[in-house]
């Protein structure tokens, strides 16, 4: 397993670079934050496991930090600095969702025990890690069923052999970063670093940074120069998701090194070139965007020189059976235990019926969770969310009794026909007088014949 990679959050230079190179030295990757916004941008980038943050830091409050990360699903762990040990401050880190909190002055040897035990029980990340790469090969176990989703790949595989900037839209959930990783492994790039990043979790004042890198002193707590992601990504792929969550003025910026392949990073007068392929996506509708003066409509025509749309999963049922026995098949084939896990039919067919507003995420947490709480590899209804199965559930016996309904229908049909054929017969084929016997017109009778014939001649006889 790759060494954890940790982010130093502390306001106090010589404390920060001191911890900094004890847990670098012990072996691990490290970074470092001086402040709230710096730490916001660079947890933001996903790529953090653990965060050594100091409660109070100079524009915020730590554990709000952590808060806004457990917001965003991010699933780095947070250890708590803090100089004011209190009950009451331990409770709140934990509550919130801490791993542990050290007390100031730090003692090293402390925080590297702390990692260790992370490291040690960090396997669900790495199941999760690699559940996402396993989804993203370019030859998935899965196959879609659905000619909209056959539709996407059949896209991501005529895209993926050039350089061409790729929007792709859809609902949260639906699997856009999947698919921006599936273009890239499919790439020429694929040796090349795939950076993903969310614009809306970087601060407005960091993105030019972020994007377009700094030189040292180029600002306040700017103490090392820093290529930006851009350079970072060079000769690779870089993912920006939410991309309408970018400033106007930032947009322009964006366009410039989308369209001259060149940066200049923020207090440099040197520009760089770089070769870094660009893939954007959206849950928004930008043209309404342009529309609204909140999206620039030179950089929407430039990102949208080649789109691909994800249809939200309720829209293509035929793939939600397959997708649940992949999602199992990638679960068990990363769980040591035995006996693989299996859905009862009952918990399939809730799972089926489901309209799935949080789309493919939805599905498989649904699932991971399931399958955590099952028992005897068998997962029941029990084991499904209650709000699920209270939203599938009405749908079920609707179509049931639907069902139902109709077979009735078809029954009583049936034995009225066998009726007036019998009156018929026993009145001589005296169709007036079998209309008698049957309490009915002769012109209801003349109506039931016509349907009768009319049944006959569709089937064939």
């Amino acid at each position: 397993m790759p060494a954890l990679h940790v982010l130093v959050i502390e306001d106090e230079r010589a404390a920060r670079q001191v911890l900094a190179e004890a847990v670098r030295n012990a072996g691990y990757s490290v970074d470092t934050a001086a402040d709230f916004a710096e730490a916001t941008a660079k947890l933001g980038r996903d790529d953090v496991d653990v965060a050594l943050c100091d409660i109070q830091l100079p524009d915020g409050d730590g554990i709000d930090l952590l808060r806004q990360c457990r917001a965003t699903k991010l699933d780095t762990s947070f250890i708590m600095l803090t100089a004011f040990a209190s009950l009451e401050t331990a409770v709140q880190a934990l509550r919130a969702g801490a791993f542990d909190y050290i007390i100031k002055p730090v003692r090293h040897v402390e925080v590297l025990h702390r990692l260790s035990q992370i490291e040690a029980i960090s396997g669900l990340r790495e199941e999760n890690k690699a559940l996402r790469k396993a989804v993203t090969e370019s030859k998935p176990l899965y196959r879609f069923s659905s000619a909209g989703m056959r539709d996407v790949e059949r896209l991501v595989g005529k895209v993926a052999h050039t350089d061409c900037t790729v929007l792709i839209t859809g609902e949260s959930g639906t699997g856009k970063s999947v698919f921006a990783r599936a273009i890239h492994e499919q790439s020429g790039r694929h040796d090349a670093p795939f950076l993903a990043v969310n614009c809306a979790a970087i601060p407005d004042q960091l993105l030019e940074s972020e994007f377009l890198g700094h030189t040292k002193g180029a600002f306040t707590n700017a103490n090392r120069t820093r290529k930006g992601l851009f350079l970072e990504a060079d000769r690779g792929t870089l993912f920006l998701d939410e991309i309408d969550e970018v400033p106007l003025l930032m947009q322009s910026k964006l366009l410039h090194a989308i369209e001259d392949k060149e940066v200049r990073p923020v207090g440099s007068e040197q520009v760089r070139r770089v070769d870094t392929r660009i893939i954007v996506a959206s849950n928004r509708n930008l043209p309404e965007l342009v529309a609204a003066g909140m999206f620039r409509e030179d950089l929407f025509f430039r990102l949208s020189m080649f789109q691909i749309v994800i249809p939200p999963l309720r829209n293509r049922p035929e793939d939600i059976r397959g997708l649940i026995q992949f999602i199992l098949h990638a679960k068990n084939a990363m769980k040591q235990s035995s006996p693989a896990m299996e859905l009862d039919p009952e918990a399939e067919e809730i799972l089926l019926r489901y309209d799935w507003p949080g789309n493919v995420r939805e599905l498989e947490n649904a699932i991971g969770r399931a399958c955590i709480l099952a028992e005897g590899g068998h997962v029941s209804v029990d084991e499904l969310p209650s709000e699920l199965v209270k939203a599938a559930s009405p749908r079920i016996l609707a179509e049931t009794a639907n069902a139902a309904d109709q077979s009735l229908r078809a029954h009583l049909r049936r034995h009225e026909a066998d009726i007036v054929l019998k009156a018929i017969t026993e009145a001589g084929n005296d169709r007036k007088l079998a209309a008698q016997r049957l309490g009915i017109s002769l012109s209801t009778l003349y109506s039931k014949l016509a349907e009768l014939e009319q049944k006959f001649a569709t089937r064939g006889y």
